[in-house]
């Protein structure tokens, strides 16, 4: 195949674009620095059409990474730009397929399993999660994650061509290695001896180890019947305290300072980071991909958790 992978210059996008490669498909990077270490890497801006809209003309399919990431503070400016890159991205890419004389046929779109709501009741999976704006327990500033992710989809349901199969990947916190990752950030906590319950750590923690979360996205692209929401996400979400419990053992770590949630608002502060990825629980399950046979290699946190502190050591 030929695979466009627009914003696949960060740690997720280039780890598709090394599996798909050594696969032997052809790797096409739009980014904004025209730089990637895997794949040929053709430049954009995100927002207009260019010279880079022709890679896209009998493409096989299109993987839209493009969006500032939300692992910051959630000011109005950064908000207003989570929104517009999201946005601006797919309606370009959109454009760029309408003009194609054939259009890829498959359509994988990045999306956030941030969408469903915050509960601890029972899990969320395509068919029956909830996903509401607001609900009682929780706070008005983050209906802006929920809001932002279903326009997101909307938009790319709009700029989709007919004849192009679109799959919304709802994402789960990705467990990778790297500085700007999430993991970094739960490993640097623990380090430091505040890895305890967060708030009383009942709120659930739904991940996807980075390897798993490479595999879902190719077998996402090679089961045609995969249309629409698709959770990426291991089988087993744990609770907070139970995350933290389960990566302080893998890392050899004895003791993890419990915290009140205003102790971590003004930790996300100094980290630049938000509160909500903490705080939120995201009781998310892979219904679709389940059903669809996909075998998870890391589904359990406990496996997942000692591999990734075992690289981590390693570096």
């Amino acid at each position: 195949m030929k695979v466009v992978i627009p914003g696949g210059s960060g740690s997720l996008g280039q780890a598709i674009a090394r599996s798909l490669t050594a696969s032997g498909h052809e790797v096409v990077i739009l980014s904004r620095g025209a730089r990637a270490a895997s794949g040929r890497a053709v430049h954009w801006n995100g927002r207009t059409l260019g010279d880079w809209a022709c890679e896209l003309d009998e493409a096989d399919a299109v993987v839209v990474l493009a969006g500032k990431s939300v692992n910051c503070q959630h000011t109005p400016a950064a908000r207003d730009e989570m929104r517009r890159s999201r946005l601006e991205s797919v309606a370009v890419v959109g454009k760029a397929m309408a003009a194609c004389s054939r259009p890829p046929h498959t359509w994988l779109q990045a999306s956030s399993a941030t969408v469903y709501s915050h509960r601890y009741d029972a899990p969320n999976d395509e068919e029956h999660g909830q996903i509401i704006a607001r609900s009682p327990d929780t706070p008005e500033h983050w209906r802006h994650s929920v809001e932002l992710v279903q326009d997101w989809e909307r938009a790319a349901q709009t700029a989709c061509p007919p004849e192009t199969r679109l799959s919304l990947l709802r994402i789960a916190m990705v467990m990778a290695l790297g500085p700007d990752e999430t993991f970094n950030l739960l490993y640097t906590l623990a380090r430091r001896g505040l890895g305890g319950s967060i708030a009383g750590g009942r709120q659930m923690m739904s991940w996807i180890h980075e390897v798993d979360f490479v595999r879902a996205v190719e077998f996402v692209l090679e089961h045609p019947e995969l249309v629409g929401p698709v959770n990426l996400a291991s089988p087993h979400p744990v609770s907070q305290r139970e995350f933290m419990r389960v990566l302080r053992q893998s890392a050899g770590i004895p003791i993890g300072l419990p915290a009140t949630a205003w102790m971590l608002e003004l930790g996300a502060r100094v980290l630049k980071t938000e509160s909500e990825l903490i705080l939120k629980s995201r009781f998310v399950v892979p219904g679709r991909l389940a059903s669809a046979g996909f075998e998870f290699e890391f589904a359990t946190w406990e496996a997942a958790a000692r591999d990734l502190c075992a690289r981590w050591r390693r570096q």
